[in-house]
């Protein structure tokens, strides 16, 4: 059946267009019961079953399905992941609205219903001939949906009773509209409100904590008290940021201090695009991350950023005025130089909570349902929550959601998702990280999988189409130990003219991968593989990632290949690229390639090749370094695990040879090479990566760190940092020269990716390269699978598609690719800290020599050069007496009492585990040497902090 709907669109000349539209209507949808002749042969996938017995309702003892309408998927989506409910119809008029209104809950959603435990089944009501209904004359959209969802729910009850009238299978309608409940009552169908459901569920009463907390003016604290001014509606925001009166960006909170927070506008210019808000009146309820709009204050209330750290210790949390008496602390005096624009929140545009990470804490009152819940983040407040499992739920991980904020209360109101496992457990600890850092990790669905090849796999003919088959060539592979993802291998032969040919051979990802499959864009919303330190969490799935992408020795693997002719003396004479096929002749570590450059006994054609490789390497990085480039340098570290128990037993700095240079030198060089090939073939999308330059302000405290070593650094360009850190040497300090490239690290801008015809700088400032891109590593991440497909077409072996020439698509791609990057980093780091705990945690109290690396007004940070370890040592503590401190910005350098410090200065340092916070547990150092009285410990002086099982002795002693 075929109806039709006509409607007229007024053109941008100012004509008027008449648009038709047809809508199919069909007999042939299955209602998703088990064992119903009349849909017979009508289902695909995963059905409802024939009997559902659970959940076990006191409201519904009958055998039902659930159909929920738009609301209940959007703000209960919590419960309906949980494994008790399962036999959901989903209806396709509530999953469009889902759609339209949140893409995190519909791509939840969608993973439910793919989980065929879970029996969630999407029924097409609005194709279907009888449950399909017509907008009427002066009904609103919503008020149609609505009835489409009752017209879908009446006609199941009555479908269903033709199956089998003795089975008595209900629809229930789950609904938190008060009115469509009502009608629905009235037309005969069975309807309850989700909290009236789910407290029915006798057998589960865990569910009612994960029940959202909607109704914002039911739940508001008792005292009634407005704490903060209303947000005013997005109509006058919207007007208000039009005509300049308020300023829209982005809110981020403080990791530091709880009553201050900045605001990033948008698209405003870059020297004043910051403004500052202090006090929780200002805050108005903003949560980091938030899109919000701002009111300038007038600038006589302009402030300065505050150097006080201050943690919200949970106070009542009806308490005000202590924080009226914290906030006087903010108020520094200041210079005027020092005051920035500030304002307040006058409103809230979008708000982007997530589920927030950690632990409960537990209300003193007894019997008490009502907690405070203390996220791992900082920067998120506590979260008001109910929970009848507090007492199970103290000292574990545990996810909250907020669920809104009323105008009286302090907090904001959440509810209970999910325990993730006890504090300090490492699965439980590596999963709050994963999660706080937004790292997609759970396994690929079937949707991903079934794009993959089946096994057994081998190359065909028609894989060998535009390929050239390079099986005969002596290539091998240089990795870390135990990496299973090999992207890349090489070679180096002499040709019959006696030039050198030298070929880059890297996985050829992008054969697997097709363009806008399910497997590519889970690729692309992963962006890159992330590496902690005793898990991967790959990109792409495992067959590909270390099997049939990863260029093993012995095998046919298909690569793309990146050759070029060059003299003795590294200098290109021709480039080109082909899609290939090659055979690994050996997987080798650094070490062992190393070993068989360095062994005069080795003369094979492996050996050969790497010597050819290395020599020609040298000469690459010499001229490189030559042309500006910057050697930097940062301390990285590597765990020696226990091989029963998998926890760190050793702790060391990765140690660098000539092959780790080796193979970066060809890698920079394809990279390069391939930039401009896809530029010269595509100026207006190449998809790039760019390293900007500094900011002379970024230098300052590098040049005075070198300055107060009687060093000159010079930070001009790129050439002059790089031929000033090469003289920057001292005969009596060897480890000076390392201080101060690590410094120059932190100095340095993120080097980002971006789309060709969106930008005009390409420069690469690290690599002094005037372009640049990623094609060496597309098992691990995402940018060079993009840049494989565009330079497949630049050669002709393969066919393009309209995203990958559509400028503002890619714009948008390489912006999720600079955050997941930006995350996995964030991510690696946070893994090394928590290992880094356990292996002091295990060792116990050590002592070692450390460098300053910065001076603070109280404290200094220093490094562990032995364990590549960072950390800082305060120099004021609570509950003890204030030693006299002088800070010299200038120099800089930090008196305490008569002993000064300054950048680089040798110190000792103790270090030791300090877990009197679980939640946020951390490596404590002491100042051992130089001695000064009052402040320097000795180096065997027990720690007197009382670790996590004395505190909870003491505890229960209470």
């Amino acid at each position: 059946m075929l109806k039709s709907k006509t409607f007229l669109k007024k053109t941008r000349a100012g004509g008027v267009m008449k648009i038709v539209r047809e809508h199919y209507l069909r007999d042939d949808i299955g209602c998703g019961a088990p064992g119903c002749a009349a849909c017979d042969g009508a289902h695909e996938g995963p059905v409802l079953e024939p009997q559902p017995l659970d959940p076990a309702s006191s409201l519904c003892p009958r055998p039902h399905y659930l159909l929920p309408d738009t609301n209940v998927l959007l703000h209960q989506i919590d419960v309906l992941e949980d494994p008790a409910i399962r036999n959901v119809i989903v209806l396709q008029t509530v999953l469009q609205e889902v759609r339209n209104r949140s893409a995190p809950v519909y791509k939840r959603i969608r993973d439910v219903t793919n989980n065929q435990e879970k029996h969630f089944y999407t029924f097409t009501n609005e194709h279907h001939r009888e449950t399909y209904v017509e907008q009427e004359q002066g009904e609103n959209a919503n008020d149609r949906n609505d009835r489409a969802i009752r017209v879908a729910a009446k006609w199941y009850n009555e479908h269903l009773k033709k199956i089998s009238a003795e089975n008595h299978l209900q629809v229930i309608f789950i609904t938190n509209d008060k009115k469509n409940k009502e009608k629905a009552i009235e037309e005969g169908i069975p309807a309850f409100t989700c909290e009236e459901y789910v407290k029915s569920l006798t057998a589960n009463p865990e569910l009612i904590d994960r029940l959202a907390c909607l109704s914002e003016e039911g739940n508001e604290i008792e005292s009634g008290r407005i704490i903060f001014s209303e947000h005013l509606p997005l109509s006058k925001l919207q007007q208000g940021i039009k005509s300049g009166t308020y300023l829209q960006g982005t809110f981020r909170a403080s990791r530091e201090n709880y009553l201050e927070a900045t605001v990033w506008v948008h698209g405003d210019t870059e020297d004043d695009k910051e403004i500052i808000l202090q006090g929780l009146k200002n805050l108005n309820r903003a949560v980091h991350e938030d899109i919000v709009a701002v009111e300038l204050l007038p600038k006589n209330q302009w402030v300065a950023p505050s150097s006080v750290v201050l943690h919200d210790e949970g106070q009542n949390e009806d308490d005000v005025e202590k924080e009226e008496e914290r906030e006087c602390l903010l108020k520094t005096a200041a210079n005027e130089k020092m005051l920035k624009p500030t304002g307040r929140v006058v409103g809230i545009i979008k708000r982007n909570w997530r589920p927030y990470c950690g632990m409960l804490s537990k209300s003193d009152i007894k019997e008490s349902r009502r907690h405070l819940f203390t996220p791992a983040d900082r920067r998120i407040p506590r979260i008001r929550i109910e929970t009848r499992q507090a007492s199970a739920l103290e000292g574990r991980r545990i996810i909250v959601a907020i669920d809104g904020w009323p105008r009286n209360s302090r907090y904001p109101n959440g509810h209970f998702v999910k325990n993730l496992g006890d504090v300090g457990d490492k699965e439980t600890e590596t999963e709050v990280l994963l999660l706080e850092h937004d790292v997609p990790h759970q396994p690929f669905s079937q949707a991903v999988l079934s794009f993959l090849p089946k096994m057994p796999w081998s190359i065909t003919e028609k894989d060998m189409k535009n390929r050239e088959d390079l099986r005969h060539l002596c290539v091998c592979s240089v990795d870390p130990p135990g990496c299973t993802d090999i992207d890349d291998a090489l070679h180096c032969r002499e040709l019959e003219n006696g030039n050198l040919e030298v070929g880059v051979h890297i996985a050829d990802v992008s054969h697997f991968i097709r363009p806008g499959n399910a497997l590519d864009q889970e690729s692309a919303r992963r962006g890159t593989t992330v590496y902690l330190c005793e898990k991967r969490i790959d990109m792409v799935p495992e067959l590909l990632s270390s099997n049939l992408c990863s260029l093993r020795c012995n095998v046919d693997r298909l690569a793309f290949s990146c050759i070029w002719e060059m003299n003795h003396n590294a200098e290109i004479l021709k480039v080109r690229f082909t899609k290939s096929a090659i055979n690994s002749k050996a997987s080798l570590t650094y070490a062992e390639a190393q070993m068989r450059i360095d062994s005069a006994a080795m003369n094979d054609e492996i050996t050969t090749s790497l010597r050819g490789l290395n020599k020609l390497a040298k000469i690459l990085k010499k001229r490189r370094i030559e042309k500006g480039a910057l050697t930097l340098s940062s301390p990285e570290v590597r765990f020696h695990m226990d091989s029963e128990t998998h926890d760190p037993i050793d702790l060391q700095t990765k140690e660098l040879r000539e092959t780790n240079s080796m193979v970066e030198e060809f890698m920079l060089l394809a990279n390069i090479s391939v930039a401009k090939k896809i530029h010269e073939e595509f100026s207006e999308h190449a998809l790039l990566r760019k390293h900007p330059a500094p900011p002379p302000s970024n230098y300052e405290i590098l040049v005075k760190a070198a300055k107060s070593k009687n060093l000159e650094i010079k930070t001009d360009t790129a050439k002059s940092l790089a031929d000033s850190l090469d003289r920057a040497d001292s005969p009596t300090f060897p480890y000076l020269n390392t201080l101060l490239r690590i410094l120059a690290t932190r100095c340095m801008m993120q080097a980002v990716y971006f789309c060709s015809g969106m930008d005009n700088d390409f420069h690469h400032y690290g690599l002094a390269s005037p372009i640049y891109t990623h094609f060496t590593s597309p098992i691990r991440r995402y940018a060079d699978i993009i840049v494989h497909r565009l330079l497949a077409v630049a050669i002709g072996a393969d066919c393009t598609y309209p995203e990958l020439t559509d400028k503002h698509k890619l714009a948008d791609l390489c912006k999720n690719l600079n955050f997941r990057h930006k995350m996995a980093q964030y991510a690696q780091r946070a893994s090394v800290a928590f290992h880094t705990q356990l292996f002091f945690k295990s060792k116990g109290i050590v002592s070692e020599e450390a460098y300053i690396l910065f001076v603070r007004k109280n404290a200094i940070v220093v490094l562990i050069p032995k364990y590549g370890l960072e950390g800082t040592v305060f120099f004021e503590e609570k509950d003890k007496p204030k030693p006299r401190l002088i800070y010299d910005d200038e120099i800089p350098s930090l008196k305490i009492e008569d002993t000064v410090f300054h950048i680089f200065d040798k110190v000792k340092v103790k270090i030791m585990l300090d877990s009197s916070n679980l939640q946020h547990q951390k490596i404590r150092m002491s100042l051992v040497e130089p001695q000064i009285p009052g402040i320097s410990i000795s180096a065997d002086t027990p720690n007197m902090d009382i670790d996590e099982p004395e505190r909870k002795k003491k505890k229960r002693e209470k």
